[in-house]
């Protein structure tokens, strides 16, 4: 099954490094793990680079002020899109790409993945042209493994609203959508996953952080040393 339309392909295992996705609903804790696994690669003598979507590029940050501040005109689904899509163009031909070949394990905190369950399954874009825009936009590279930390909505919101209620975060446009547009997405994640198997590694986003981690790890450890 391929929910898009267009077979998988694999790009990024032609280069030298290996690209390593995160995706999950609002607050399934990407943040930490990102964290932990970067440590734990470079503690394992490999070189990383973490970057994120949209804001890895000088371009991403202006489109995550655009799209994400709550002051900001709200813009239809399609235009969230192409803006994401452009980011994307920007993000893997000047920073992913350069550290791919450089033989470099590249972590994104979201990628084309996002764009199909945000913009496609929660706002109801066509899925099939988000897939040609995101083949254009990124050459076809696709990542090499794909971390869904899964959670309840309901759950990861909660969490948001309690780090904004200390001081830790703030909540953006997303995180204010009504629940049912959430709980599309995270339906679209596991779809997503389903069509994938061979690239998404689901993860219950509730279990404790170390034990989560050392999951990830296990993951992303077996994928690094086939060659």
């Amino acid at each position: 099954m391929d929910v898009v339309g267009v077979k998988p392909g694999r790009v990024a295992e032609a280069s030298g490094g290996r690209f390593v996705t995160f995706e999950g609903p609002e607050g399934a804790g990407k943040t930490t793990q990102i964290a932990r696994l970067r440590a734990r690669l470079e503690s394992d003598g490999q070189s990383v680079l973490v970057t994120r979507e949209p804001g890895g590029t000088p371009l991403g940050g202006a489109l995550r002020s655009l799209m994400l501040d709550t002051g900001q005109i709200p813009l239809a689904p399609i235009a969230q899109a192409l803006l994401m899509s452009a980011d994307r163009a920007q993000h893997v031909a000047s920073v992913i790409r350069p550290a791919l070949q450089a033989g470099t394990v590249v972590i994104s905190d979201r990628y084309v993945d996002s764009l199909y369950a945000y913009q496609g399954f929660g706002d109801g874009v066509d899925l099939a042209s988000l897939k040609a825009i995101s083949l254009l936009a990124t050459d076809g590279l696709l990542p090499d493994l794909t971390i869904l930390l899964d959670l309840e909505p309901s759950l990861g919101l909660a969490r948001k609203r309690q780090a904004h209620e200390k001081g830790v975060s703030e909540l953006n446009t997303m995180d204010r959508r009504p629940i049912e547009f959430h709980q599309r997405v995270r339906g679209g994640f596991k779809e997503l996953a389903v069509a994938d198997p061979t690239r998404f590694v689901v993860l219950d986003a509730t279990a404790p952080a170390g034990i989560l981690a050392t999951r990830i790890w296990r993951s992303v450890e077996a994928m690094i040393r086939v060659r």
